[in-house]
């Protein structure tokens, strides 16, 4: 001890002052100079006490490994500061960004504030007693009390049943519809001074009952289609059957589309939907009847797009039942939705050019004269419309969540069942199991190869099992995705 006492060199501390002394040391602590500094002048002393020499002996003696360790401590030290001022940089950009969104919405809603349409609008019908008939007449009535919503019906018990107990005791038992939705079965009397008619029969079934009602429609009725199909024989769509069932091709059309089931429509959960009109200032004047806090309504003028995917999307829900039915796991499900999306684009965006290519080989001045009359000859549908709500967004919602109809066709139909069991066990109509058919039809017409909806065609005809159909589509040519 007395040894090591000797080595060591006189505590400064004993010829200065105590404060500069710590100051000395934490400075040569913290900087780790790279020269030993040269040692005070021999003093005679009486030793410290223990713990003011213990600490002299810290602050100089520091091992070599220390002060190796101190260059990668500071540059971790220098990195997580980096990455901090980093992410706080990242948290401010992305708080800019959402109050300028806050701020562009709160000044569009101030602009376009119209409720005037609403005030306005007096009295609603609803053509149709189906859950999403009744779950749109129900969002209706609850948009403006003093509104008017008169549901017309062919089941003198369902109007029972509604005006009497407020419910619909086929599809909503347990949901109290608003005090001014009203039920009839008389069609004059629905129909009399109505400023908008929701249309919600089914596709299959809207011409004839369209028919028995036409003379009792005002021609400037504008109608919101919310059935989605296509007609079997004629391959007729909503926007198609309205008018010539009503014997008026100008009656104002409107279709409504878009991932919604209507139990979470009348549960008021988040919704979003298309309408889609020809008529810019109809498809606005909708959006303002029935958009609201917790229903959010888009616009759309490509009417073609919205209705073709509406009405696929239920023959490819029925595939994606069968999958599942048949527990071919969630590798099949992606590769078959996916599958079916690229056919409903390829039918909907479809348009015939190969004429017209002719043509021009042999007179490119002729082609002129007669190439608009067949620009008609197509479906013409935006990509866009297939990518967005009424296409991707309903295909999602009706492939994958057990509450749709067509699904669970699909599902029976994988499980084995007959479709005639399986339909004459159901209170709701499958519109897809009617429309596959004229889907495939409807692909002839175009020249369009759609293997997937065509196998749930061949199915639903009793002329392909599901397993025969799933070997048949995995032995297609193995070709570049288009």
């Amino acid at each position: 001890m007395a040894a090591l006492l000797l080595e060591l060199p006189p505590p400064p501390f004993l010829n200065c002052n105590h404060h500069q002394f710590l100051s000395k040391t934490s400075l040569r602590l913290h900087n780790f100079p790279s020269k030993t500094p040269p040692p005070p002048p021999p003093l005679a002393f009486t030793p410290p006490t223990t713990s003011c020499f213990l600490s002299t002996v810290t602050s100089s003696s520091i091992s070599k490994e220390e002060k190796e360790k101190e260059p990668h401590s500071t540059a971790v030290a220098s990195t997580n500061a980096s990455d901090e001022g980093s992410q706080q940089d990242r948290r401010k950009v992305v708080q800019i960004a959402w109050e300028k969104l806050v701020r562009w919405s709160r000044s569009w809603r101030s602009k376009n504030n119209k409720t005037d349409l609403l005030e306005r609008t007096n009295k609603v019908v609803v053509l149709g007693g189906g859950s999403f008939g009744t779950a749109m007449a129900a969002h209706v009535a609850y948009r403006k009390s003093s509104l008017e919503v008169q549901m017309l019906l062919r089941d003198p018990l369902l109007c029972q049943s509604i005006n009497e107990n407020h419910c619909n005791c086929k599809y909503f038992p347990e949901h109290k519809l608003p005090d001014n939705v009203i039920a009839t079965t008389d069609a004059k009397a629905a129909l009399l001074d109505a400023d908008f008619c929701l249309h919600a029969v089914p596709v299959q079934f809207s011409a004839s009952f369209l028919e028995g009602i036409a003379e009792y429609v005002d021609p400037g009725l504008p109608f919101i289609s919310l059935s989605k199909g296509l007609e079997l024989n004629t391959l007729r769509m909503m926007s198609q059957i309205i008018p010539q069932a009503l014997g008026n091709p100008y009656q104002p059309f409107v279709l409504l589309s878009g991932p919604s089931f209507a139990l979470e429509l009348m549960n008021k959960l988040p919704t979003a939907m298309v309408v889609a009109s020809k008529d810019k200032k109809l498809a606005h004047a909708t959006q303002q009847l029935l958009a609201s806090s917790h229903l959010r309504i888009s616009t759309s003028r490509d009417v073609t797009g919205v209705e073709i995917a509406g009405a696929l999307k239920n023959v490819l829900a029925i595939a994606a039942g069968i999958v599942e039915g048949m527990n071919l796991g969630n590798n099949s499900m992606a590769a078959l939705v996916a599958q079916g999306c690229s056919e409903i684009r390829w039918l909907a965006t479809k348009i015939y050019y190969m004429l017209l290519v002719k043509i021009w080989v042999v007179s490119p001045v002729l082609i002129l004269t007669i190439s608009s009359p067949f620009l008609f000859l197509k479906m013409g549908a935006k990509p866009s419309t297939i990518t967005g709500l009424s296409g991707t967004g309903d295909i999602m919602l009706t492939c994958f969540v057990n509450l749709s109809r067509n699904r669970t066709v699909g599902v029976r139909l994988g499980s084995g069942e007959k479709l005639d069991d399986i339909l004459s066990s159901m209170n709701q109509v499958a519109e897809g199991v009617s429309t596959a058919g004229a889907v495939i039809a409807l692909a002839q017409k175009y020249n369009v190869k759609m293997p997937v909806l065509t196998a749930v065609a061949r199915i639903i005809d009793n002329e392909l099992t599901p397993k025969k159909a799933v070997l048949e589509l995995m032995s297609l040519p193995q070709v570049e995705e288009v």
